[in-house]
């Protein structure tokens, strides 16, 4: 039996009743397992809906065809067949057991008789449990639930066999540890450090789908943690182990590497903030610098914005997010100047350079804020507040969203006689710098620098 709000979500969901009195009514065993049933124990939404059979694929598809259902193949030599039901796609596969070539992660499937079987060959006992819509019963062969109730993630057979298969399964580690705060035991964690290198094998893609998942989980510090100390970073992100700076006794300075953790939870949910934010000081190691007493890291967002450049690339991250995460990157301390005394050029300045992402710019910064003195918090958050009111203000005088000069590039040919080429480019870039210097200007004071411009151009 499962709890009255399991059941409530069932219900919620008929189709999931209709489909398995169809496969019941044929003679068929039929279960809801991974992470349906894992997410519906957890009493949290979901809309993945798996199932396991032992009726054979030929068998799935004649019970589903007669029964009306839409369907598609998506891997016959898995098992595999999509069941189409207005909005949702569930997926269907017969009971089967992986056999892994080495340094490959296509298993050779076999096809078993037993649940028991089908269940041993998940990733995590927690993704093994089955329930019968039906019958509302439970196979739990792997102490699921209770490893559910624990917050503990093992796995059904020897994790090192299990990872040696698939890789990846190590960072589905990470991912897992990260979405539900779940803890490993030892034997888990020493798996993960013997296996590691496997990753290698793993595209880069399937790798960066499970980083950025990762970086989306609840509590991303726990899994960045295995991810690093299992040694899992150096197939994947190496540069991060450098944040882990031996600390020097001559020249304090705040511990990099746990600041990135703590700056990284603080952030929301969002895939270029958590990035940003993993990467915000990436480059610290290699700027690391000491004048007397003190230590310092110069530049370090510049240098850290071409780096967070080359690793998203390595990792098939597509170029818009690239450009916004790097833009956060390289910009996250100019704020800090702001207490020096900024004019409206410099605040303008900001907002065009921030561009879309200043909101998201401002929390990185408030959460690189990780200072343990009351005082020292205070009086930076006081003049980040002060810098928003300013950007507010500048904002509704000018139109900022619309810093534009007067003038457009026709306009700029057909006054001063010029043809469509570099020299137009040139003089709309000294026109959008007037415009963030000088804030609102004239037609005629606009013209007036174009002639300028074009007149240095010909001497």
């Amino acid at each position: 039996m499962v709890s009255k709000t399991f059941k409530r979500r069932i219900d919620e969901n008929r189709f999931l009743i209709d489909i398995s009195k169809k496969f019941n009514d044929s003679g068929k065993e039929f279960w809801m397992v991974g992470g349906a049933v894992r997410d519906f124990l957890l009493e949290e939404d979901t809309n993945d809906f798996d199932f396991t059979t032992n009726a054979t694929t030929e068998e799935m598809l004649e019970i589903l065809s007669d029964n009306g259902y839409r369907t598609t193949e998506v891997g016959r030599d898995f098992g595999t067949i999509a069941v189409h039901i207005e909005d949702q796609t569930l997926h269907i596969t017969t009971y089967r057991k992986d056999e892994y070539v080495k340094n490959s992660r296509k298993p050779e499937v076999a096809k078993v008789n037993e649940l028991h079987e089908d269940l041993e060959r998940r990733d995590f006992t927690i993704n093994a449990i089955a329930y019968d819509v039906v019958k509302d019963s439970i196979e739990d062969p792997f102490k699921g639930i209770k490893d559910l109730s624990s917050g503990q993630l093992r796995s059904p057979r020897d994790p090192s066999v299990a990872f040696s298969e698939d890789p990846l399964r190590m960072l589905r580690v990470c991912r897992f540890i990260s979405k539900y705060e779940f803890s490993i035991d030892n034997e888990m964690f020493k798996a993960i450090e013997d296996e590691s290198e496997r990753l290698a094998i793993v595209s880069m893609e399937r790798v960066r789908d499970e980083l950025s998942k990762m970086l989306l989980g609840r509590k991303p510090s726990l899994g960045l943690r295995v991810f690093v100390e299992s040694g899992l970073s150096n197939y994947v992100i190496p540069e991060i182990n450098e944040l882990k700076i031996e600390k020097d006794p001559d020249h304090q300075h705040k511990d990099i590497y746990e600041h990135t953790l703590v700056v990284t939870d603080t952030v929301s949910p969002e895939l270029p903030l958590r990035l940003a934010a993993l990467f915000h000081d990436i480059a610290k190691p290699r700027t690391k610098g000491v004048d007397g007493d003190k230590v310092h890291f110069r530049h370090h967002e510049i240098v850290g914005g071409r780096m967070t450049k080359k690793i998203m690339e390595k990792l098939r991250y597509d170029k818009a997010l690239i450009k916004k995460v790097v833009r956060l990157v390289e910009l996250h301390l100019r704020p800090h100047t702001f207490k020096m005394g900024w004019t409206d050029s410099a605040v303008r300045r900001y907002i065009v350079d921030a561009a879309d992402e200043i909101q998201e710019l401002n929390e990185l910064v408030r959460a690189d804020v990780t200072t343990k003195n009351r005082n020292k918090k205070k009086e930076i958050y006081g003049y980040l507040d002060h810098l928003q009111e300013r950007i507010v203000e500048v904002a509704e005088k000018e139109e900022i969203n619309k810093m534009r000069p007067p003038i457009s590039g026709d306009d700029v040919m057909r006054e001063l006689g010029i043809d469509p080429g570099p020299l137009v480019g040139r003089i709309m870039e000294g026109l959008y710098e007037q415009r963030i210097n000088e804030g609102l200007v004239s037609v005629e004071k606009a013209l007036d620098l174009a002639r300028k411009i074009k007149e240095e151009e010909s001497e």
